[in-house]
């Protein structure tokens, strides 16, 4: 896969170094998991801290379909 370059926004989440998108995505699922951030009740259900926000265009909450949506709008390839 080509190497995608995170933006500011998903830098602060991912580093900043280019990466391929699968690799971007398991970093991204890192943070999620680590952080605690799946929904208990729905685990399809990504709840935002600070630097996701900016990432989920100031969302609170996004499903896993609507997070890869939001998380390419902030790759430059």
């Amino acid at each position: 896969m080509k190497p995608v370059t995170p933006d500011a926004a998903l830098a602060a989440v991912v580093g900043s170094a280019p990466l391929p998108r699968t690799e971007l995505t398991k970093k991204l699922w890192d943070y999620i998991k680590s952080n605690d951030l799946q929904n208990p009740k729905n685990k399809r259900e990504i709840i935002a801290d600070a630097a996701l926000k900016k990432v989920f265009d100031g969302k609170a909450k996004v499903s896993m379909f609507e997070m890869t949506k939001l998380v390419s709008n902030h790759v430059s390839k």
